[in-house]
């Protein structure tokens, strides 16, 4: 699959972008990858509302093998074959692959920035056991 062809299986979706990645391309929209397009295939993001939609389609998770084992990515599904001479379908499919992926980065953030508060509240708990002035300041300012 070549650069071109992607645009036009994704036009209907609107314009995205397509960047080298591992041996194949990612597809994004908004800063967002919500594909990967690798051994000949496509794999689209998919989350807990869209996995049904591929098992009904008999599609199976992206895999590889590393180090003599198979690995599965079960946030990456293989888009359905029929599919790629059915662009109207593939919009649909692929504006949910992106609803997915934006679910994911944004529970990502959240957990990242509960985890900060988590780290600098343990952070001042030990600080404020200590009786060293210093070291209150420092955790005060934030170094």
């Amino acid at each position: 699959m070549d650069r071109d062809f992607l645009i036009e299986l994704f036009a209907g979706f609107g314009p995205v972008t397509i960047r080298r990645m591992f041996s194949g391309y990612g597809v994004s929209a908004d800063r967002i990858n919500f594909a990967l397009v690798l051994r000949g295939a496509i794999y689209l993001r998919a989350d807990e509302h869209s996995i049904p939609r591929f098992e009904a389609e008999g599609c199976a998770p992206f895999r590889y093998e590393a180090k003599g084992k198979m690995r599965m990515i079960g946030s990456y599904w293989q888009l359905p074959e029929r599919l790629y001479d059915e662009p109207d379908e593939v919009t649909e499919w692929a504006r949910a692959a992106h609803a997915a992926a934006e679910r994911a980065a944004l529970a990502k953030r959240s957990k990242g920035r509960k985890l900060a508060v988590k780290k600098y509240v343990a952070k001042k708990k030990v600080v404020g056991k200590t009786t060293s002035k210093r070291a209150k300041e420092q955790v005060s300012k934030g170094v």
